[in-house]
């Protein structure tokens, strides 16, 4: 089950998104941006969905729509739920809310050393539209085209 994230959760989704980023902090010298975003003010502003696996969080999933684009701004996995589908699951969540919105485009963003990520989504449809430094960090901008349903 997805749904929003709720005010009081703000703490346990900080946690989902730690757990399921800090491996790269190895990988790319710093901690990943999403480790650092303050989710009581996401949580707020609306943006942020929970993937429930009986009544736990298991997975993160951080939506904008902004006036320029659908940004999927993070999703996140806790490690010990990783391959079970979760990401897929919300990937898949995350296009159709874009498709609901009357978005006909979903863009996202990774980090250029986080490679694996960048072929997954890749596999999925999405096509590198720029890669540019920002906020300190190298990122490498996707697009996927959708067609409403």
């Amino acid at each position: 089950m997805i749904r929003k994230a709720w005010a009081n959760e703000a703490s346990a989704v900080r946690d989902v998104v730690r757990a399921a980023y800090q491996h790269y902090v190895t990988v790319i010298g710093t901690k990943p941006a999403p480790m650092m975003d303050d989710y009581a003010k996401r949580i707020a502003a609306d943006q942020v969905w929970v993937l429930l696996d009986g009544s736990e969080i298991a997975g993160v999933l951080v939506l904008e729509d902004r006036p320029d684009c659908f940004l999927l701004d993070n999703i996140a996995v806790r490690p010990d739920r990783q391959g079970s589908g979760f990401g897929r699951t919300m990937l898949d969540f995350a296009e159709a809310e874009a498709v609901r919105l009357g978005r006909n485009a979903i863009t996202l963003y990774t980090n250029a050393l986080m490679t694996r990520n960048i072929a997954i989504y890749a596999a999925r449809g999405y096509v590198e539209r720029e890669r540019k430094i920002e906020k300190g960090f190298d990122r490498v901008y996707m697009v996927k085209s959708l067609t409403p349903g």
